[in-house]
């Protein structure tokens, strides 16, 4: 189906390995077209509990393709707007996928590979994994990830590093926030593993529900009407099938039906 990544799904768990290892994983119109495919079609797979984002070779994605950069330079801004909003897609889809996401990180990620990081709920990268963003050393500026890439460390490091596109190495990601958890390289499968089986655990409709409530609370200011939206999300969910099936299974000391 697709001409720049493999999906792999076991055990309730998808794994989108990107492809392209002789040029690192960069990001060309066709892998961001195959990759937002993909994410399309697992979303609405619901044998899917999980997805977990990796790469294939010696590196998670080292940004642009640099053909795919050269097309761009020569396109007109009408062209390259659609462009970016074809990249602001596939990253907003990612992002707002109703399942958790993992990115597995190796080697390094470097311009829209940190914002494909940032953009999945939880990152893990291992020992001698770095990260950077580098696109102002080429004279452009990390637009379309900085939603992601701000979210995930905040607005002061993002003003350091976006400026200054240094190397960041996976111990520093995660002091930043940009990585939830640092692995030595021949424990990250594991610890993938170990993450999915905690994420399969729990209900997907409460997973789903638990995810928009982080993703509404972080839209705007803790006020009233975020609050209310907060008790709102909550009575709903007390009130489904799933909910009602997860106490039932708690009180009887049995497992829920959802991990049968």
């Amino acid at each position: 189906m697709y001409q720049t990544i493999n999906v792999e799904i076991a055990s309730a768990v998808a794994t989108i390995w990107l492809n392209r290892p002789d040029v690192h994983n960069a990001l060309d119109e066709v892998l961001i077209a195959d990759l937002d495919a993909a994410f399309a079609r697992l979303e609405g797979d619901t044998a899917v509990r999980v997805l977990v984002l990796a790469g294939r070779g010696r590196s998670f994605c080292a940004g642009a393709d640099l053909h795919w950069m050269r097309r761009a330079a020569s396109a007109t801004t009408q062209e390259n707007l659609l462009d970016a909003r074809r990249l602001a897609a596939m990253l907003q889809r990612l992002a707002r996928l109703s399942k958790p996401t993992v990115a597995r990180v190796h080697g390094p990620a470097l311009g829209g590979g940190v914002g494909l990081a940032a953009a999945c709920d939880i990152c893990i990268a291992a020992q001698g994994a770095s990260f950077a963003l580098s696109e102002v050393r080429l004279g452009l500026i990390p637009a379309v990830i900085s939603p992601y890439v701000i979210r995930a460390m905040g607005t002061r490091q993002a003003l350091r590093y976006m400026q200054t596109a240094e190397s960041i190495a996976a111990d520093r990601a995660l002091l930043l926030g940009l990585a939830h958890e640092v692995v030595a390289a021949n424990e990250l499968d594991a610890t993938i593993i170990g993450i999915c089986a905690s994420l399969c655990a729990g209900g997907p409709g409460s997973l789903a529900a638990a995810k928009a409530l982080v993703l509404d609370s972080d839209a705007g200011p803790l006020g009233d009407p975020a609050i209310e939206r907060s008790a709102q999300a909550i009575a709903r969910q007390r009130a489904s099938t799933e909910a009602q099936e997860g106490m039932a299974a708690f009180l009887a000391r049995r497992a829920p039906a959802w991990r049968r």
